[in-house]
């Protein structure tokens, strides 16, 4: 992965680059979920087409929900993401709500980019994509374990990381530079436990 925009969530807003703000109510389409993670900590990473499209749970945890949001597929390169507002609003996405052995919510948002036919994933046993029909969202009770497998993109594309409050960055943790795959982004001050990049 290629580490992107990444922060404090403020005033219930992340960035996909510098001075290019979005809402994560937009993003997420889901109110409680938004204040849950609120002044909580965000990553994004950027999957290339060259790279490994598959991505992992990024810690232990259980996802009890997925959302699946139609939308557009621009791509996601840096270039356009100077160029279009909103741009992961505005693309087709599922949104992954987990919640750690704490009962703290950890949530990952698979984002659709051009060339992407699809987003599939492992524990729902569905392929999500634009011809997906009736119910978007699907109820789940689901234990994964750090490093297990939950899906792939058929193409690059992003996936966003959205953590709690007093969750810290790993000092390696840069905009633009290569994250490789169980590479810690985030950790709990009071611990050594850490949420690893989830490609």
């Amino acid at each position: 992965d290629e580490g992107g925009a990444f922060g404090t969530i403020r005033d219930g807003e992340v960035y996909q680059i510098k001075g290019a703000p979005y809402s994560l109510f937009d993003l997420l389409g889901d109110g409680a979920l938004v204040e849950q993670h609120k002044n909580g900590r965000f990553i994004t990473l950027r999957l290339t087409s060259s790279m490994y499209h598959r991505f992992h749970a990024p810690y232990d945890c259980r996802i009890n929900r997925v959302t699946f949001i139609h939308g557009d597929v621009w791509n996601v390169n840096p270039i356009a993401l100077k160029r279009v507002e909103r741009l992961f609003c505005k693309n087709e996405r599922a949104v992954l709500q987990t919640q750690l052995a704490t009962g703290e919510a950890l949530t990952l948002v698979p984002v659709a980019a051009i060339l992407v036919a699809s987003i599939r994933l492992h524990f729902l046993g569905r392929v999500l994509n634009a011809q997906t029909k009736g119910p978007v969202a699907f109820p789940c009770d689901v234990s994964v374990r750090k490093g297990e497998e939950l899906g792939w993109f058929e193409h690059g594309s992003t996936i966003i990381v959205l953590a709690p409050d007093h969750f810290e960055f790993c000092n390696d943790v840069t905009e633009g530079t290569r994250i490789r795959a169980g590479q810690p982004l985030l950790r709990k001050p009071a611990c050594a436990s850490r949420v690893s990049e989830p490609q």
